[in-house]
């Protein structure tokens, strides 16, 4: 991959890329999208991160899973298997692989092989192996994965012929499906990964990324610019786009004003107060989609007096939650009644969440003993699907909190600071979210305040407690949905009563973009697909 010393204009750059197109003249590239992404990528393998900037950057672009969520339906759907069966134990899962499917060519591998069984063998006993060549590569982890305990649910995983493998699991668990759709499941190369290990680069698996997707990577400028192709041998229907772009575009000012000229084509994360100036536009409109996120107040319960459930209720009772909805996101979002958002199937209106009371979280905190109390809010300095404007929110709160006489400090940092800190575990609260990777209820559950997301840095409450664990096995154990439906309003019942965590808002998953742009693809989740994107006169311009 070819890195710039020198910025050039996002055209310009295209034009002299060596696999450019014929016709480059006035700066207009045939046949492409260019899409304002918010921010750069942490990997170009998703497996290593939980982030949305990542994922929307990789898993719909480069790579392919073993099955997909198909958003119309609910269900999971084939994808590189085409069939599946169950063990009537709930055991053992036999994947059918599909035959014929490319691994990505590009400038530094051709793959001498189609897909197979040990493509799969190699992604996943990457990250539940402490003994494989490449689990160390990554120094951060798979945190999705540890989250949810993914390494002690499989025993083992066997290939049964190149084109049928089988994962054994150490007990039964109804979210595993839905897990492998995430898009933190992708395949990798297991021919390209011995390639980079005989030439000592293995570090280069998760940066000059190989998948079987519908684009392949050409170029990443970090802060600038990340340039993808079409990926010629893609085993579903060619992508209409020959050239996909992500223009990377922190400020949403700049993200709006680059679409409004018709420097990007679509335009990721806008805020709730631009789109009045969307809809005065007859050349662009809104995209829209119920999103499955929650944002949150996460309280740091190993820390004094976080580590009391009445100074938590306080804080709590203290927030004007509606407020909050009106000033932030400006009917963009719903207001959480717990973690489910109302797409989930075990979704249902909690009564026992929290009331703004401000009277009532004085008197906790005289029964917890807690006088002159000061509280540090962390915020995102990144907007977020399911939070716009940390920022906003934490003046928003340290108002509230003002009125029962605790003083709120909002603490920012850089986004990779911020990160990093975050896992130095030395915050009070933080102002963060979700956005589910998947359909199934579990998704906001386990990998975000399980004992086991403790341990991985993705519970950010800190907050273990074996009561709520239980309720979690036991709605995984079954594939009764009713029952699970009742396992997990439970356990939501049980957060109201425990608040490591106040929930107080869902939000719609939102994209400015050019009428003329087709089939650029929102997902419930997260992500968002350019595979059938096209423009109707199939010309862009690419100047940022």
């Amino acid at each position: 991959m070819k890195v710039l010393r020198k910025r050039l204009p996002l055209g310009l750059a295209l034009c002299v890329s060596a696999l450019q197109l014929i016709g480059c003249d006035q700066q207009k590239i045939p046949s492409g999208i260019v899409y304002c992404s918010e921010g750069n990528p942490e990997s170009f393998n998703p497996q290593l991160v939980t982030s949305g900037t990542t994922v929307d950057a990789t898993s719909q672009q480069i790579y392919d899973g073993l099955v997909n969520y198909n958003a119309a339906s609910g269900e999971v759907e084939p994808a590189l298997a085409n069939s599946w069966e169950i063990s009537d134990d709930g055991l053992t899962y036999t994947f059918n692989l599909r035959r014929d499917v490319n691994f990505h060519h590009t400038d530094y591998f051709t793959p001498k092989r189609n897909f197979n069984a040990d493509d799969v063998l190699f992604s996943f006993n990457r990250i539940i192996d402490e003994g494989h060549p490449y689990h160390f590569i990554s120094k951060t982890g798979y945190p999705f994965f540890q989250s949810i305990g993914f390494a002690l649910l499989i025993d083992n995983i066997e290939k049964v012929a190149d084109d049928k493998v089988r994962f054994h699991l150490s007990q039964p668990d109804a979210s595993f499906l839905a897990n492998l759709a995430t898009g933190f499941a992708v395949i990798l190369s297991a021919e390209y990964a011995e390639q980079l290990t005989q030439a000592d680069q293995q570090e280069e698996l998760d940066r000059l990324a190989i998948g079987t997707g519908p684009f392949k990577l050409v170029q990443y400028v970090k802060n600038d610019f990340i340039r993808y192709h079409r990926n010629e041998h893609y085993w579903q229907a060619q992508p209409d786009a020959e050239r996909l772009v992500f223009d990377i575009t922190p400020k949403s000012t700049s993200r709006l004003a680059k679409l409004i000229t018709g420097d990007c084509n679509v335009s990721a994360l806008p805020k709730a107060g631009e789109i009045p100036v969307i809809l005065d536009k007859d050349d662009l409109e809104v995209d829209s989609l119920p999103g499955f996120n929650v944002a949150f107040w996460a309280f740091n319960t190993e820390r004094i007096p976080f580590n009391d459930v009445r100074v938590r209720r306080a804080l709590a009772h203290a927030v004007d939650r509606e407020n909050i909805l009106r000033a932030v996101y400006q009917k963009t979002a719903v207001a959480a009644t717990g973690m489910l958002p109302p797409p989930s199937w075990a979704y249902h209106a909690n009564e026992s969440m929290i009331d703004y009371n401000p009277e009532k979280a004085k008197a906790l905190l005289a029964e917890a003993g807690v006088t002159d109390l000061t509280i540090d809010v962390w915020a995102m300095p990144v907007a977020r699907i399911y939070n716009p404007n940390a920022h906003k929110t934490a003046e928003l709160i340290q108002a509230d909190l003002a009125n029962i006489n605790v003083k709120a400090n909002i603490v920012s940092y850089d986004w990779s600071v911020f990160n990093q800190k975050l896992s130095s575990r030395s915050y009070d609260s933080v102002l963060i979210g979700w956005n589910a990777d998947n359909s199934d209820p579990d998704n906001f559950f386990t990998p975000i305040l399980s004992c086991k997301s403790v341990e991985y840095n993705s519970n950010r409450s800190r907050w273990c407690d074996s009561q709520f664990d239980s309720l979690l096995q036991q709605a995984k154990a079954t594939t009764d949905k009713q029952v699970r439906t009742e396992l997990y309003q439970q356990a939501e019942q049980y957060l109201a009563q425990q608040m490591p965590v106040l929930p107080f808002a869902h939000a719609t998953r939102l994209v400015f973009k050019q009428k003329k742009v087709h089939n650029s693809k929102l997902t419930p989740f997260g992500g968002i697909s350019f595979n059938h994107s096209s423009q109707a006169n199939g010309t862009e311009s690419t100047q940022p």
